[in-house]
């Protein structure tokens, strides 16, 4: 089998070949949600391996509530070893300083602890609103600050939802849509002003990712502060909005109280 060495050899020659295009990308887009995307990733058969290589839904951890729906799957050594590989070739030192030559930043640290990383698997109906990604690490020590995502669904097309939007415009704007394509690497940037979200599956499929989280001990921008995981309301779903202030509220309350909140986390790697 592959190891995360190799894999993520083949990674760094992919972004190498790219990466004028891909810094230009993320250059022109910084100021808002600074994102790159990179098509044909790795081999064709080896993505269709990691695809067939994905858990069952019903081996999955299922998050259902008002803000999202999906499943996903964290605790690596319960499922097949090439999905452990995988995630942690995007860890390798290699990977994480030619994504970070692309996006200009420097001191970027990987997640050994897979906090919120991991796998995430969206079926019909499935769907994750506006939202922020929670600021910092599992310890509260380190800053948030880039989000890799990896789909590895052959033939997914756009008409059948699950796609990544991004709301560089703010939540009254019409978001940048990303195609959640077979092999494309999205990188993108987590501040802020980062809201985004992945609209609804339509097909009777499985929308499968690969997901890993960078950080640093340094925020992106001068005006982050600490906040948890943020939701908001499409535009069109005013009532909607008004419960997830409530709801943020109330949850940021709480973790003033409780720096780490009244229960850890349980997503994370657990070794």
């Amino acid at each position: 089998m592959i190891n995360r060495k190799e894999i993520a050899l083949l990674i760094v020659d992919k972004l190498t070949k790219e990466k004028a295009s891909l810094k230009d990308l993320f250059y022109k887009s910084k100021n808002e949600i600074g994102f790159f995307y990179v098509d044909d990733l790795l081999p064709g058969d080896f993505v269709n391996a990691i695809y067939k290589s994905f858990p069952k839904l019903s081996e999955t951890k299922q998050r259902k509530n008002i803000r999202e729906h999906k499943y996903v799957a964290y605790q690596m050594d319960k499922y097949n070893p090439l999905l452990e590989e995988v995630i942690y070739a995007f860890q390798d030192e290699s990977v994480v300083n030619s994504v970070s030559e692309i996006c200009g930043l420097k001191n970027i640290l990987p997640d050994d602890n897979l906090y919120a990383g991991g796998m995430s698997l969206m079926s019909k109906n499935n769907y994750l609103s506006p939202h922020l990604d929670n600021s910092h690490d599992k310890d509260r020590q380190l800053w948030r600050v880039l989000n890799l995502l990896f789909y590895v669904t052959p033939n997914w097309q756009l008409e059948n939802g699950g796609n990544l939007e991004l709301w560089n415009k703010g939540l009254k704007e019409s978001p940048i849509i990303i195609e959640s394509r077979f092999n494309r690497l999205v990188v993108m940037a987590t501040h802020q002003e980062s809201w985004h979200s992945v609209n609804k599956v339509v097909v009777d499929k499985v929308r499968c990712c690969v997901s890993n989280y960078y950080f640093s001990e340094i925020s992106l921008t001068n005006n982050d502060d600490f906040h948890i995981t943020t939701f908001r309301g499409r535009p069109s779903q005013k009532i909607k909005d008004v419960v997830f202030r409530i709801d943020n509220g109330l949850r940021s309350s709480i973790r003033k109280l409780f720096k780490k909140g009244i229960r850890e986390n349980p997503h994370h790697y657990k070794k």
